[in-house]
């Protein structure tokens, strides 16, 4: 169970993304906060949390103030971001900074739930509608490649490993919480570029090349 302190300064979205949260049986909402510092008495009081899901716009401590305090000396506990602020050089500041994730505000509950569930396994995740493509420059798990000259999107690897796993087109992007006609056009992107024929001779020509 992934125990989760939420951070949020308006009581009525509080109560709001709790119960969302409440539908999935691997997440657990464990304490409450109105604001950054408030984060942090909990924690310095021994509450023992995986993750904190802040706001940014908080008094007295706001969500950057928090997430430099966290990852100075809490540095096991993820800090994801929840917002309404969707200025990419924003955002990308606040990756930057180590945040695991950032949603916006009206991101869906499914979405919601799967982001979580990926950061609790080591990934990071910006909600679909700002787009993945954000993290390409800051690293990790999620990076950019190239195949005799042909450069992949940080997006094409991640399509590329699920179709390495078996997953359909329709599963693809359900999983991604993005349309099947981007799918197929991303699977037709990476037929060309490694000028594979069918799937597998793609397969075959990403393992090869340890692209996957």
């Amino acid at each position: 169970m992934l125990r989760i302190i939420l951070a949020e300064d308006h009581k009525l979205v509080r109560d709001g993304v709790k119960m969302l949260l409440g539908t999935s049986d691997t997440l657990e909402v464990i304490a409450e906060a109105p604001n950054g510092q408030v984060v942090l008495d909990l924690l310095a009081g021994g509450t023992t949390a995986d993750m904190v899901l802040a706001d940014i716009n908080m008094p007295v401590l706001d969500g950057k103030g928090l997430l430099d305090a966290i990852n100075e000396n809490y540095p096991k506990v993820k800090v994801v971001f929840l917002s309404m602020m969707e200025n990419p050089a924003h955002i990308a500041q606040m990756i930057k900074a180590g945040a695991c994730g950032y949603l916006l505000k009206n991101t869906g509950a499914e979405e919601l739930i799967f982001a979580l569930n990926h950061i609790s396994a080591g990934e990071r995740y910006i909600c679909a509608e700002i787009g993945m493509n954000l993290l390409e420059q800051f690293g990790g798990d999620i990076k950019t490649a190239d195949y005799k000259g042909a450069e992949f999107s940080a997006r094409e690897l991640e399509i590329l490993h699920l179709i390495a796993e078996g997953y359909t087109n329709m599963e693809i992007a359900d999983r991604l919480f993005i349309s099947k006609r981007t799918v197929e056009g991303h699977r037709q992107s990476l037929l060309e570029k490694t000028e594979s024929r069918n799937t597998a001779t793609l397969i075959r020509s990403a393992v090869l090349q340890k692209l996957i």
